[in-house]
């Protein structure tokens, strides 16, 4: 069976004008998506709208690595759109338009489990910052205090981290969930605010999430 998760993640956030809304979302499900699909080292890929946090929409392609951005193939794309993307691309028409390409850092190796997995049904992203010099810290930290609590919550599947490659922050963050009842459920809410010892006193009164930041995102691509 083809991985449909690997080492590199390509997320794209954007935001479109009531008046392009349904025509964009006809262009990124079908042409866009499946353009994309195509190009070896994409493995899988999945739209999703906010539910809280933003922008709006986001599109999320795993990567075989953050290579597969770099190829002729993709190049191609970008350089030969077609006149449909040259119409309803984010970066031509979006109010908002984020691109980020990541590699991971955690977990340290893709299980055959996380392989082998879907798009998850809702993720909930945190996109952030450190000072520099709390890097080490910060990632300790979170893989050891932070993750492996979440991991407890009934309805969490995963939490993967990734360092950008291209774009900003620094870090993103992407917990993977079965439904909006775990976001919604006293699991989580009794997660997000617990008290670990590095953490709190040393790494979350530096932290700095972006704009938008944490986002919960639900998806509406494949349906």
């Amino acid at each position: 069976m083809p991985a449909k998760k690997g080492n590199g993640l390509l997320m794209v956030y954007s935001d479109v004008s009531a008046e392009n809304d349904e025509e964009y979302n006809r262009w990124y499900n079908e042409e866009h998506i499946p353009e994309r699909l195509s190009i070896p080292g994409v493995l899988n890929a999945a739209r999703y709208e906010a539910v809280q946090g933003g922008p709006r929409y986001l599109a999320c392609y795993e990567l075989e690595s953050a290579d597969a951005w770099h190829s002729d193939a993709w190049q191609k794309y970008l350089k030969e759109p077609t006149e449909w993307s040259k119409r309803m691309s984010p970066s031509v028409i979006g109010t908002e338009n984020i691109r980020n390409l990541y590699t991971r850092i955690y977990p340290d190796n893709v299980s055959e489990e996380t392989a082998n997995s879907d798009m998850a049904p809702v993720i909930l992203v945190g996109r952030m910052s450190v000072p520099p010099e709390l890097d080490e810290k910060f990632n300790i930290a979170y893989n050891t205090e932070r993750l492996p609590q979440a991991l407890k919550i009934p309805g969490y599947i995963r939490a993967r981290r990734w360092e950008a490659v291209m774009g900003a922050p620094k870090y993103s963050t992407v917990h993977e969930m079965e439904s909006m009842d775990v976001v919604n459920g006293e699991g989580w809410k009794a997660w997000s605010p617990m008290v670990t010892p590095v953490w709190n006193s040393e790494i979350r009164p530096h932290m700095v999430h972006e704009k938008g930041s944490p986002g919960v995102f639900r998806r509406i691509f494949p349906k």
